[in-house]
């Protein structure tokens, strides 16, 4: 009998030896926590890790990115990015937390446009306006996914045609890479069969300091712009473009996100804070700095390079402290902040705009840099 409990006992220690416990990714999270279906299709998590030991996870649902792992000032793997710690909570918000936004990102006005004499309709999702190319946009979506190597995860999806109301089938490939210079390096592309428009972009919410629930008030910001293109009360574009000279928008030097971000000026006051597009003095030049922001707690500072002719700049305003993310953190207002590159808001409607029609023949490219570097 002893002899029979003993070979049991070392039956169940060689069972449980086999079993390899799972792994938290470095930044707490757990792949079996994104496994599940969307819409028929299998989810997942993708690591990716460069030589220096940061990391950058994505998921295939919404293309999202959960989580960006640098190091702070003092050595310390600091997560940067808001989200979710499962993909249960993704699926069940109607926020953007890290996702891959088009057809077009940002406001379309009345959900309309008209391209060569046809009329197109589209989800009026936001105060009767077309945002982020509505509530099934490319954010809620399932993208297939391929990781290339350690480093880069390639996503695709073909959007048929009269999807969410755009014209033509829409062919989309997406590669993010975390660089061994401790980059997230988006490279968008995208081909249609029927003339179309195209705005692709990504929602990440940054919060440098390192410190879970805190806003990004005393972080600082530096936009490399000396105009922006102002708003009506809804946020749409006037068809005009300002400048930023003897205005709270005047982002060239970097000055802390809260020193006057509830000043009376209209534009602040329409958007509860900044969420406005800035008009980039980099000419679409990839290699020139065309934002910054830094925490003076972490020492993290985010450049943004980008040949996109614009960047938003949101910071939270609508955030209302009933988020809990990743490790159970509750994001309070303001306790983020978004730099969006892209095309001008509802350029489809506003001619003296970049264009942003994209027809058979033609490639759609765009290219974003989130490049994380120390300020000691």
């Amino acid at each position: 009998m002893k002899r029979l409990c003993m070979a049991v006992m070392a039956m169940c220690m060689l069972l449980s030896c086999g079993e390899k416990k799972e792994e938290a990714t470095l930044s707490g999270l757990m792949k079996s926590d994104f496994v599940s279906e969307v819409d028929g299709k299998p989810t997942a998590l993708y690591v990716l890790k460069n030589k220096n030991g940061a990391e950058a996870c994505v998921t295939n649902y919404g293309g999202r990115l959960v989580s960006v792992m640098v190091p702070d000032k003092n050595g310390k793997m600091t997560d940067v990015v808001l989200g979710y710690g499962n993909i249960a909570d993704y699926v069940a918000s109607s926020g953007n937390f890290g996702a891959l936004i088009g057809r077009y990102g940002n406001r379309i006005a009345q959900g309309k446009f008209t391209l060569d004499g046809t009329e197109y309709e589209l989800p009026h999702n936001d105060n009767g306006h077309c945002l982020h190319g509505g509530d099934k946009g490319f954010h809620a979506v399932m993208w297939d996914a391929k990781q290339i190597n350690d480093q880069s995860v390639e996503l695709s999806r073909v959007f048929p045609d009269g999807d969410a109301g755009f014209p033509g089938n829409l062919d989309v490939k997406v590669i993010y890479t975390l660089t061994d210079d401790n980059a997230v390096d988006i490279k968008y592309e995208a081909t249609t069969d029927k003339p179309t428009v195209v705005n692709l972009t990504n929602h990440s919410y940054f919060n440098l300091s390192g410190v879970p629930g805190s806003d990004i008030l005393d972080e600082e910001i530096m936009i490399n712009a000396d105009n922006y293109t102002p708003v009506d009360s809804l946020l749409i574009p006037v068809s005009e473009i300002a400048p930023v000279e003897n205005t709270p928008l005047d982002l060239r030097q970097p000055v802390a996100i809260g020193a006057h971000i509830d000043e009376s000026f209209d534009q602040l006051v329409k958007g509860r804070g900044y969420d406005l597009n800035w008009v980039l003095n980099t000419n679409g030049d990839i290699n020139v700095l065309a934002a910054k922001a830094y925490s003076p707690t972490s020492g993290i500072a985010l450049e943004v390079y980008t040949n996109e002719p614009g960047i938003q700049f949101y910071t939270g305003n609508f955030m209302d402290g009933k988020d809990k993310g990743k490790q159970g953190t509750v994001y309070p207002h303001r306790g983020a902040f978004c730099l969006e590159t892209q095309h001008y808001p509802d350029s489809p409607n506003q001619p003296s705009f970049p264009s942003v029609v994209l027809r058979p023949g033609e490639k759609y490219t765009s290219h974003c840099i989130y490049k994380f570097v120390v300020n000691k």
